[in-house]
C-alpha cells in the first residue's frame, strides 16, 4: 500500500473522500493508503469463510461481516477493512456509523503479496488493542496454509498452522479442520479454498509497505 499523497487528513476528511472513492482506502493516524485490489482466489476464499460462518451462525448471536464494513482502532487511530469479521451480539458503531465497527471478536485476513508482511506484524499489533479481539486468521491464498493465533491472556497469544499433508498432492487435503478457539466451530481445509485456482496468476501491483 502507498501513501496516496504527502499529506494529512482529519479523519472527517477521510470518511468523505472514502465515500466518493472508487477504491477502498486505510486511513493511519491522518495518512490515507490506496488498498491492494483482490484477485479471485482472494475473493473466493474470503466468500467461503463467510459462508460456512454466516451458515454456521444462523441460530447464533454471531454476526459476520466482508470487507465492505470498516473496523476503527481507537488507540491507533485507523479505520481499515479487514476480510471477514466476527462480531459476538450486536456490532457497536463508531460515531454511530453503521458501515464502521469497533467490537470484532475474530478478524480474517487472506494474504496478499502486497500486504502479507503488514498483516502478519504491524496490523496484527494494532489489531491487539482491540479489547474484544481474540482470533485471528491469517489464510495464504497461493497454497493450503493458514496462521491461526487464539488470545490466551491480556499478554500472550497462541499460534498453530495448518496446511495440506505431506504425503498428499493438491487439491488431496489433509482430512483437518480449523477449531476455532473463541467460538464452538470447526471449518475444514477443503471448504476454504473450495473452488481455488492454485495457477492463477498475480494481478496486484501496489508494492509492499
Amino acid at each position: 500500500m502507498q501513501l496516496i499523497k504527502q499529506q494529512y487528513y482529519s479523519t472527517e476528511e477521510y470518511l468523505a473522500l472514502e465515500e466518493e472513492a472508487d477504491y477502498k482506502s486505510e486511513y493511519i493516524d491522518g495518512e490515507i493508503f490506496p488498498m491492494a485490489g483482490g484477485s479471485t482466489n482472494h475473493n473466493q476464499i474470503a466468500l467461503n469463510f463467510s459462508t460456512e460462518l454466516n451458515f454456521a451462525f444462523k441460530k447464533l448471536d454471531y454476526r459476520v461481516f466482508m470487507s465492505d464494513v470498516r473496523l476503527w482502532i481507537p488507540q491507533w487511530r485507523i479505520y481499515t477493512y479487514p476480510d471477514v469479521m466476527i462480531v459476538a451480539g450486536e456490532p457497536e458503531y463508531h460515531n454511530n456509523r453503521t458501515d464502521t465497527i469497533t467490537n470484532p471478536k475474530i478478524i480474517i485476513e487472506v494474504l496478499s503479496p502486497s500486504t502479507k508482511g503488514y498483516d502478519r506484524s504491524k496490523k496484527f499489533e494494532k489489531y491487539r488493542t482491540i479489547p474484544t479481539f481474540e482470533e485471528y486468521l491469517l489464510i495464504d491464498q497461493k497454497r493450503i496454509y493458514i496462521e491461526h493465533f487464539s488470545k490466551m491472556d491480556h499478554k500472550s497469544w497462541s499460534f498453530r498452522d495448518y496446511h495440506e499433508s505431506e504425503q498428499g498432492v493438491t487439491p488431496n487435503i489433509e482430512p483437518k479442520a480449523i477449531s476455532l478457539s473463541s467460538v464452538s466451530l470447526e471449518i475444514s481445509l477443503a471448504d476454504i479454498y473450495n473452488k481455488v485456482d492454485f495457477e492463477e496468476l498475480d494481478s496486484e501491483a501496489i508494492p509492499e509497505r
